[in-house]
């Protein structure tokens, strides 16, 4: 199982939502998870994941993460060549390390170097940014290369974009 993570955050509180699909070119979702939370810490420059980690967890308290092979979530698991670690870099610590974790960011992030693995599908001339932490890079991309779709985006984590604003 396949599990997609993503935070939209409003004026008091945050919507996180989960997706599960079974294949990295699933067409569908087989189930969706959704939490909203308050009293978030306030965004930190450098410490992102102070604020969106624990909105993700609270997503995977839901799930069965023993069934889970692989999380993908939407930002950097590494932000630099030096390995200095984003928000998924966290995620994989509090799994243990037992999880891989796939980043697929929109934008390109400054510091960003040989760790990101721009990723073009469809017509689009702007790659999606993909990280990983326990599996390489090269093939995290491949498998977002792969996801069902037509666009940049693909199809579920375009789904879960929307499930995650509405």
């Amino acid at each position: 199982m396949i599990v997609a993570l993503d935070v939209y955050y409003r004026q008091e509180d945050a919507k996180a939502v989960g997706v599960t699909f079974e294949a990295w070119d699933s067409a569908t979702l087989t189930s969706k998870h959704e939490v909203t939370l308050s009293g978030l810490e306030p965004y930190e420059p450098g410490a992102f994941y102070k604020r969106e980690l624990p909105c993700l967890l609270a997503v995977l308290k839901q799930i069965d993460v023993a069934k889970v092979d692989y999380v993908v979530i939407d930002g950097y698991v590494v932000l630099d060549d030096a390995g200095r670690p984003g928000l998924g870099w966290h995620l994989y610590e509090h799994l243990e390390k037992k999880v891989p974790v796939i980043g697929v960011a929109k934008t390109r992030f400054f510091h960003a170097g040989r760790q990101v693995v721009g990723v073009l599908r469809g017509e689009s001339k702007s790659p999606l940014n993909v990280t990983s932490a326990g599996i390489h890079v090269q093939a995290a991309a491949a498998f977002i290369e792969k996801m069902a779709g037509p666009f940049r985006m693909p199809a579920l984590l375009q789904e879960l974009d929307a499930l995650t604003r509405s």
